[in-house]
């Protein structure tokens, strides 16, 4: 049976009656004030109910925790990667600011133009 009231911010949903299951209603909110208010409802009524916490579909969603991957795992290939990148762009720096390697590709474009 649904609770006599439900907080302000839920949104109450009735699921299919289907053999085997267990729960006839859901109550979904993006407010833990009001979910908190309504567990404390649930359990004074003595129903019985079950929570889940579902990601919010935010930008920075995929950055806090990404799917199917371990936060760890993320955050060391962020850094290897970013280590490759400066590495990369260090060494292409020290290669321009050699004089033979510049005369090179000034050489290599003449040659290019014919």
């Amino acid at each position: 049976r649904p609770p006599e009231s439900v907080p302000r911010h839920v949104r109450a949903q009735d699921l299919a009656d289907v053999p085997g299951k267990r729960y006839k209603h859901r109550f979904v909110t993006s407010d833990s004030r009001a979910a908190d208010e309504l567990i404390r409802l649930l359990k004074a009524n003595n129903q019985m109910f079950s929570t889940q916490i579902v990601d919010r579909d935010k930008w920075y969603t995929t950055f806090i925790a990404p799917k199917e991957k371990s936060v760890t795992w993320w955050l060391v290939s962020a850094v290897a990667i970013s280590c490759s990148v400066v590495s990369g762009l260090f060494y292409l720096k020290n290669l321009l600011d050699s004089p033979g390697f510049r005369q090179n590709l000034a050489e290599a474009f003449e040659i290019m133009k014919g």
